[in-house]
Protein backbone atom coordinates (compact mmCIF):
# COMPACT_ATOMS: atom_id res chain seq x y z
CA UNK A 1 0.00 0.00 0.00
CA UNK A 2 1.30 3.46 -0.89
CA UNK A 3 1.56 5.73 2.14
CA UNK A 4 0.33 9.26 1.49
CA UNK A 5 1.43 11.64 4.27
CA UNK A 6 -0.97 13.81 6.23
CA UNK A 7 -4.22 12.39 4.92
CA UNK A 8 -5.78 13.43 8.21
CA UNK A 9 -5.03 17.12 7.64
CA UNK A 10 -7.45 19.61 6.07
CA UNK A 11 -6.47 23.28 5.62
CA UNK A 12 -8.69 25.48 7.79
CA UNK A 13 -9.15 29.20 7.16
CA UNK A 14 -10.39 30.91 10.32
CA UNK A 15 -12.01 34.34 10.57
CA UNK A 16 -8.61 35.77 11.55
CA UNK A 17 -6.96 34.11 8.55
CA UNK A 18 -9.67 35.39 6.21
CA UNK A 19 -9.33 38.98 7.40
CA UNK A 20 -5.55 38.84 7.04
CA UNK A 21 -5.85 37.22 3.61
CA UNK A 22 -8.19 39.97 2.37
CA UNK A 23 -5.92 42.69 3.73
CA UNK A 24 -2.69 41.11 2.48
CA UNK A 25 -4.12 40.76 -1.02
CA UNK A 26 -5.81 44.18 -0.77
CA UNK A 27 -9.59 44.50 -0.57
CA UNK A 28 -10.02 46.00 -4.04
CA UNK A 29 -7.73 43.40 -5.63
CA UNK A 30 -9.45 40.62 -3.71
CA UNK A 31 -12.86 41.77 -4.98
CA UNK A 32 -11.67 42.12 -8.58
CA UNK A 33 -9.93 38.74 -8.59
CA UNK A 34 -12.88 37.05 -6.91
CA UNK A 35 -15.21 38.64 -9.49
CA UNK A 36 -13.03 37.18 -12.25
CA UNK A 37 -13.31 33.67 -10.76
CA UNK A 38 -17.08 34.03 -10.35
CA UNK A 39 -17.33 35.08 -13.99
CA UNK A 40 -15.15 32.15 -15.07
CA UNK A 41 -17.46 29.73 -13.29
CA UNK A 42 -20.63 31.37 -14.63
CA UNK A 43 -19.21 30.80 -18.11
CA UNK A 44 -18.97 27.07 -17.17
CA UNK A 45 -22.53 27.12 -15.81
CA UNK A 46 -23.76 24.09 -17.71
CA UNK A 47 -21.00 21.89 -16.23
CA UNK A 48 -22.26 22.33 -12.67
CA UNK A 49 -24.73 20.30 -10.67
CA UNK A 50 -27.45 22.74 -9.66
CA UNK A 51 -30.23 22.56 -7.11
CA UNK A 52 -32.11 25.13 -5.04
CA UNK A 53 -30.57 25.43 -1.60
CA UNK A 54 -31.85 23.11 1.09
CA UNK A 55 -33.59 25.31 3.62
CA UNK A 56 -35.00 24.84 7.11
CA UNK A 57 -37.28 27.77 7.93
CA UNK A 58 -38.51 28.87 11.34
CA UNK A 59 -40.24 31.94 12.74
CA UNK A 60 -36.83 33.27 13.77
CA UNK A 61 -34.98 32.73 10.49
CA UNK A 62 -33.57 30.13 8.14
CA UNK A 63 -30.67 27.65 8.06
CA UNK A 64 -29.55 26.48 4.64
CA UNK A 65 -27.13 24.17 2.84
CA UNK A 66 -25.90 25.25 -0.60
CA UNK A 67 -24.18 22.43 -2.55
CA UNK A 68 -22.75 22.22 -6.08
CA UNK A 69 -20.09 20.38 -8.09
CA UNK A 70 -18.35 20.83 -11.43
CA UNK A 71 -17.44 17.14 -11.58
CA UNK A 72 -13.90 17.65 -10.27
CA UNK A 73 -14.57 19.63 -7.10
CA UNK A 74 -17.56 19.60 -4.76
CA UNK A 75 -18.45 22.53 -2.53
CA UNK A 76 -21.12 23.40 -0.03
CA UNK A 77 -21.89 26.24 2.33
CA UNK A 78 -23.78 26.19 5.62
CA UNK A 79 -25.45 29.57 6.13
CA UNK A 80 -28.12 31.05 8.36
CA UNK A 81 -30.26 34.16 8.12
CA UNK A 82 -31.72 35.46 11.39
CA UNK A 83 -32.69 39.15 11.14
CA UNK A 84 -33.40 39.53 14.86
CA UNK A 85 -29.91 38.37 15.85
CA UNK A 86 -28.46 41.88 15.95
CA UNK A 87 -30.67 42.69 18.96
CA UNK A 88 -28.69 40.05 20.88
CA UNK A 89 -25.25 41.05 19.61
CA UNK A 90 -25.12 38.33 16.95
CA UNK A 91 -24.68 38.51 13.17
CA UNK A 92 -27.74 38.21 10.94
CA UNK A 93 -25.77 35.90 8.64
CA UNK A 94 -23.02 33.44 9.55
CA UNK A 95 -21.50 30.77 7.34
CA UNK A 96 -18.77 28.22 6.75
CA UNK A 97 -17.92 26.16 3.70
CA UNK A 98 -16.12 23.05 2.45
CA UNK A 99 -14.38 22.31 -0.84
CA UNK A 100 -13.72 18.63 -1.63
CA UNK A 101 -12.07 16.40 -4.23
CA UNK A 102 -14.79 14.54 -6.16
CA UNK A 103 -12.32 11.78 -7.06
CA UNK A 104 -11.77 10.58 -3.49
CA UNK A 105 -14.34 12.54 -1.47
CA UNK A 106 -11.70 14.05 0.82
CA UNK A 107 -12.17 17.67 1.95
CA UNK A 108 -9.50 20.01 0.60
CA UNK A 109 -10.54 23.14 2.47
CA UNK A 110 -12.68 24.15 5.44
CA UNK A 111 -13.24 27.88 5.64
CA UNK A 112 -15.16 30.55 7.47
CA UNK A 113 -17.63 32.11 5.06
CA UNK A 114 -19.33 34.88 7.01
CA UNK A 115 -16.84 37.45 5.71
CA UNK A 116 -16.34 35.53 2.47
CA UNK A 117 -20.08 35.49 1.74
CA UNK A 118 -20.24 39.27 2.11
CA UNK A 119 -17.36 39.56 -0.35
CA UNK A 120 -18.77 37.12 -2.90
CA UNK A 121 -22.24 38.68 -2.72
CA UNK A 122 -20.80 42.11 -3.43
CA UNK A 123 -18.53 40.81 -6.18
CA UNK A 124 -21.44 39.00 -7.87
CA UNK A 125 -23.59 42.14 -7.71
CA UNK A 126 -20.86 44.18 -9.37
CA UNK A 127 -20.28 41.54 -12.06
CA UNK A 128 -24.00 41.57 -12.86
CA UNK A 129 -24.01 45.38 -13.03
CA UNK A 130 -21.06 45.28 -15.43
CA UNK A 131 -23.41 43.64 -17.92
CA UNK A 132 -26.70 45.31 -16.96
CA UNK A 133 -26.07 48.89 -15.81
CA UNK A 134 -25.56 51.77 -18.20
CA UNK A 135 -21.97 52.46 -19.14
CA UNK A 136 -20.42 55.26 -17.12
CA UNK A 137 -22.75 54.63 -14.18
CA UNK A 138 -21.08 56.33 -11.23
CA UNK A 139 -23.79 56.97 -8.63
CA UNK A 140 -25.50 54.36 -6.47
CA UNK A 141 -28.21 54.48 -3.85
CA UNK A 142 -27.82 51.91 -1.08
CA UNK A 143 -31.04 51.33 0.82
CA UNK A 144 -30.25 49.29 3.92
CA UNK A 145 -26.89 50.16 5.46
CA UNK A 146 -26.17 47.06 7.53
CA UNK A 147 -23.35 44.54 7.33
CA UNK A 148 -23.40 44.15 3.53
CA UNK A 149 -23.50 47.83 2.55
CA UNK A 150 -19.79 48.68 2.69
CA UNK A 151 -18.88 45.54 0.75
CA UNK A 152 -21.34 46.50 -1.99
CA UNK A 153 -19.89 49.99 -2.16
CA UNK A 154 -16.29 48.78 -2.34
CA UNK A 155 -17.08 46.16 -5.00
CA UNK A 156 -18.95 48.61 -7.22
CA UNK A 157 -16.09 51.10 -6.96
CA UNK A 158 -13.35 48.51 -7.56
CA UNK A 159 -15.07 46.85 -10.52
CA UNK A 160 -17.22 49.62 -12.07
CA UNK A 161 -15.80 52.89 -10.76
CA UNK A 162 -18.92 53.89 -8.80
CA UNK A 163 -17.82 56.72 -6.49
CA UNK A 164 -21.02 58.56 -5.51
CA UNK A 165 -23.14 56.98 -2.80
CA UNK A 166 -26.58 57.96 -1.52
CA UNK A 167 -27.32 56.13 1.73
CA UNK A 168 -30.59 55.46 3.50
CA UNK A 169 -31.56 53.22 6.40
CA UNK A 170 -34.52 53.39 8.76
CA UNK A 171 -31.85 53.41 11.49
CA UNK A 172 -29.80 56.54 10.82
CA UNK A 173 -26.94 55.21 12.95
CA UNK A 174 -26.43 52.48 10.34
CA UNK A 175 -25.96 55.10 7.64
CA UNK A 176 -23.50 57.01 9.83
CA UNK A 177 -21.61 53.75 10.45
CA UNK A 178 -21.43 53.06 6.72
CA UNK A 179 -20.26 56.60 5.97
CA UNK A 180 -17.56 56.42 8.64
CA UNK A 181 -16.31 53.03 7.49
CA UNK A 182 -15.95 54.28 3.92
CA UNK A 183 -14.10 57.49 4.79
CA UNK A 184 -10.91 57.96 2.80
CA UNK A 185 -11.92 55.45 0.12
CA UNK A 186 -12.65 57.97 -2.62
CA UNK A 187 -16.43 58.18 -2.24
CA UNK A 188 -18.71 61.21 -2.24
CA UNK A 189 -21.35 60.18 0.31
CA UNK A 190 -24.78 61.69 0.98
CA UNK A 191 -26.89 60.44 3.87
CA UNK A 192 -30.55 60.74 2.91
CA UNK A 193 -33.69 61.08 5.01
CA UNK A 194 -35.81 58.74 2.91
CA UNK A 195 -35.56 56.06 0.28
CA UNK A 196 -37.22 58.50 -2.15
CA UNK A 197 -34.42 61.01 -1.59
CA UNK A 198 -31.74 58.32 -1.88
CA UNK A 199 -32.78 57.18 -5.37
CA UNK A 200 -32.87 60.70 -6.84
CA UNK A 201 -30.34 60.82 -9.67
CA UNK A 202 -28.89 57.38 -8.90
CA UNK A 203 -27.72 55.27 -11.84
CA UNK A 204 -27.87 52.10 -9.73
CA UNK A 205 -30.18 51.29 -6.83
CA UNK A 206 -29.04 48.62 -4.38
CA UNK A 207 -31.60 47.32 -1.89
CA UNK A 208 -30.05 45.26 0.88
CA UNK A 209 -32.38 45.18 3.86
CA UNK A 210 -32.62 42.37 6.41
CA UNK A 211 -36.23 42.07 7.59
CA UNK A 212 -37.69 38.60 6.98
CA UNK A 213 -41.00 39.82 5.56
CA UNK A 214 -42.69 41.20 2.48
CA UNK A 215 -41.75 44.87 2.43
CA UNK A 216 -41.98 47.69 -0.08
CA UNK A 217 -38.59 49.38 -0.04
CA UNK A 218 -39.04 50.69 -3.58
CA UNK A 219 -42.31 51.77 -5.17
CA UNK A 220 -42.91 52.09 -8.88
CA UNK A 221 -42.79 55.90 -8.95
CA UNK A 222 -39.25 55.85 -7.45
CA UNK A 223 -37.69 54.05 -10.43
CA UNK A 224 -36.95 56.12 -13.50
CA UNK A 225 -35.88 55.05 -16.99
CA UNK A 226 -32.40 53.59 -17.43
CA UNK A 227 -31.87 52.57 -13.80
CA UNK A 228 -30.25 49.28 -12.84
CA UNK A 229 -31.69 47.73 -9.67
CA UNK A 230 -29.45 45.46 -7.63
CA UNK A 231 -31.99 43.70 -5.39
CA UNK A 232 -29.96 41.83 -2.77
CA UNK A 233 -32.14 41.70 0.33
CA UNK A 234 -34.83 39.27 -0.82
CA UNK A 235 -33.47 35.78 -0.20
CA UNK A 236 -36.20 33.58 1.25
CA UNK A 237 -39.91 32.84 0.78
CA UNK A 238 -42.06 35.71 1.99
CA UNK A 239 -39.23 38.25 1.95
CA UNK A 240 -39.29 40.88 -0.79
CA UNK A 241 -38.26 44.52 -1.16
CA UNK A 242 -39.77 45.80 -4.42
CA UNK A 243 -43.32 46.68 -5.38
CA UNK A 244 -44.70 44.23 -7.91
CA UNK A 245 -45.25 46.99 -10.49
CA UNK A 246 -41.48 47.56 -10.68
CA UNK A 247 -41.01 43.94 -11.72
CA UNK A 248 -43.57 44.33 -14.49
CA UNK A 249 -41.64 47.32 -15.91
CA UNK A 250 -38.20 45.72 -15.66
CA UNK A 251 -36.16 43.21 -17.59
CA UNK A 252 -35.33 40.68 -14.87
CA UNK A 253 -32.07 38.74 -14.61
CA UNK A 254 -31.51 35.91 -12.16
CA UNK A 255 -28.94 33.35 -11.10
CA UNK A 256 -30.92 30.08 -11.02
CA UNK A 257 -34.63 30.43 -11.83
CA UNK A 258 -35.92 27.46 -9.77
CA UNK A 259 -34.37 29.01 -6.65
CA UNK A 260 -35.17 32.64 -7.44
CA UNK A 261 -38.83 31.87 -8.08
CA UNK A 262 -39.01 30.56 -4.50
CA UNK A 263 -36.89 33.19 -2.75
CA UNK A 264 -36.45 36.26 -4.94
CA UNK A 265 -38.52 39.26 -5.90
CA UNK A 266 -40.13 37.20 -8.66
CA UNK A 267 -41.95 35.08 -6.08
CA UNK A 268 -44.54 37.86 -6.48
CA UNK A 269 -45.06 36.91 -10.15
CA UNK A 270 -46.55 33.91 -11.96
CA UNK A 271 -44.20 30.94 -12.32
CA UNK A 272 -44.06 31.40 -16.08
CA UNK A 273 -43.08 35.08 -16.01
CA UNK A 274 -40.10 35.55 -18.33
CA UNK A 275 -36.68 36.01 -16.74
CA UNK A 276 -33.16 35.80 -18.15
CA UNK A 277 -30.34 33.79 -16.60
CA UNK A 278 -27.26 35.92 -15.91
CA UNK A 279 -24.81 33.32 -17.22
CA UNK A 280 -26.47 33.50 -20.64
CA UNK A 281 -25.81 37.25 -20.78
CA UNK A 282 -22.17 36.72 -19.80
CA UNK A 283 -21.80 34.04 -22.47
CA UNK A 284 -23.21 36.35 -25.14
CA UNK A 285 -26.20 34.10 -25.79
CA UNK A 286 -28.76 36.81 -24.99
CA UNK A 287 -28.74 40.56 -24.52
CA UNK A 288 -28.44 42.21 -21.15
CA UNK A 289 -28.92 45.96 -21.45
CA UNK A 290 -29.97 46.94 -24.95
CA UNK A 291 -30.87 50.63 -24.59
CA UNK A 292 -30.36 53.60 -22.31
CA UNK A 293 -33.95 53.75 -21.04
CA UNK A 294 -34.28 50.06 -20.18
CA UNK A 295 -34.82 49.24 -16.50
CA UNK A 296 -32.73 46.21 -15.57
CA UNK A 297 -33.22 44.23 -12.36
CA UNK A 298 -30.77 41.71 -10.93
CA UNK A 299 -32.94 39.62 -8.62
CA UNK A 300 -30.07 38.31 -6.52
CA UNK A 301 -30.66 35.58 -3.95
CA UNK A 302 -27.15 34.09 -3.91
CA UNK A 303 -26.35 30.73 -5.48
CA UNK A 304 -24.03 27.85 -4.61
CA UNK A 305 -21.78 28.33 -7.64
CA UNK A 306 -20.77 31.75 -6.27
CA UNK A 307 -19.71 30.10 -3.00
CA UNK A 308 -17.87 27.41 -4.96
CA UNK A 309 -15.99 30.17 -6.81
CA UNK A 310 -15.15 31.92 -3.55
CA UNK A 311 -13.79 28.74 -1.95
CA UNK A 312 -11.82 27.94 -5.09
CA UNK A 313 -10.31 31.43 -5.09
CA UNK A 314 -9.40 31.32 -1.39
CA UNK A 315 -7.75 27.91 -1.79
CA UNK A 316 -5.60 29.28 -4.63
CA UNK A 317 -4.15 31.87 -2.24
CA UNK A 318 -3.15 29.55 0.62
CA UNK A 319 0.21 28.27 -0.59
CA UNK A 320 1.59 31.76 -1.19
CA UNK A 321 0.22 33.33 2.00
CA UNK A 322 0.28 30.47 4.52
CA UNK A 323 -2.87 31.95 6.05
CA UNK A 324 -4.45 28.75 7.28
CA UNK A 325 -3.90 26.11 9.91
CA UNK A 326 -3.66 22.36 9.57
CA UNK A 327 -6.77 20.82 11.07
CA UNK A 328 -6.67 17.17 12.19
CA UNK A 329 -10.11 16.43 10.78
CA UNK A 330 -10.03 13.01 9.11
CA UNK A 331 -9.35 9.61 10.64
CA UNK A 332 -6.28 8.08 8.97
CA UNK A 333 -5.56 4.54 10.27
CA UNK A 334 -2.37 2.77 9.16
CA UNK A 335 -4.62 0.24 7.42
CA UNK A 336 -7.75 1.86 5.89
CA UNK A 337 -9.93 -1.09 6.94
CA UNK A 338 -8.75 -1.00 10.56
CA UNK A 339 -10.54 2.05 11.96
CA UNK A 340 -11.28 0.20 15.21
CA UNK A 341 -7.56 -0.47 15.62
CA UNK A 342 -6.98 3.28 15.95
CA UNK A 343 -9.10 3.23 19.10
CA UNK A 344 -7.16 0.29 20.50
CA UNK A 345 -3.80 1.96 19.87
CA UNK A 346 -5.07 5.19 21.43
CA UNK A 347 -6.34 3.23 24.44
CA UNK A 348 -2.96 1.55 24.88
CA UNK A 349 -1.13 4.84 24.58
CA UNK A 350 -3.41 6.48 27.14
CA UNK A 351 -2.94 3.60 29.57
CA UNK A 352 0.83 3.79 29.22
CA UNK A 353 1.13 7.55 29.45
CA UNK A 354 -1.90 8.91 31.32
CA UNK A 355 -0.31 12.27 32.02
CA UNK A 356 0.38 13.11 28.38
CA UNK A 357 -1.88 15.60 26.63
CA UNK A 358 -4.09 14.07 23.94
CA UNK A 359 -2.15 15.63 21.04
CA UNK A 360 0.98 13.81 22.24
CA UNK A 361 -0.84 10.48 22.39
CA UNK A 362 -2.21 10.81 18.86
Amino acid sequence: MTNIPNLNIVPFVSVDHMMKLVLSVGLDTFLRELADVIEEDFLRWEKFDKTPRIASHSEEGVIELMPTSDGALYGFKYVNGHPKNTKNGRQTVTAFGVLSDVGNGYPMLLSEMTILTALRTAATSAVAAKYLAREESRSMAIIGNGAQSEFQARAFKAILGVNQLRLYDIDSSASLKCQKNLEGQGFSITICKSAEEAVEGADIITTVTADKQCATILTDNMVGPGVHINAVGGDCPGKTELHRDILLRSDIFVEYPPQTRIEGEIQQLPQDHAVTELWQVMAGLVYGRNNERQITLFDSVGFAIEDFSALRYVRSKLAATGLYEELDLLADPDEPRDLYGMLLRCEAAMAGAPSLPMEKIL
